[in-house]
């Protein structure tokens, strides 16, 4: 049976996607810690397919902040 081979996401190095290759599908630690990093910066993320509706986002942030400022927590004073 032949084993699939797989594109690193990161540098397009071709990976045998078996269990022996630790770091599947990337070819690398350096690829899997690039692309995390990518993730933890924000450059990737999933789509959202709900319409974002900017006028319901920035009222209920302005209620949320009107509610925190309203609390006796001296972090938002």
């Amino acid at each position: 049976m032949n084993k699939p081979i797989v594109d690193c996401p990161v540098c397009q190095t071709k990976v045998v996607y078996e269990p022996a290759s630790h770091y599947r599908p990337f070819c690398s630690e350096r690829c899997k810690l690039i692309d995390l990093g990518d993730w933890a910066a924000e450059n990737h993320r999933i789509a959202d397919k709900s319409p974002i509706n900017p006028e319901l986002g920035e009222a209920y942030l302005a209620e949320l902040e009107a509610e925190l400022m309203d609390q006796d927590n001296a972090f938002f004073k």
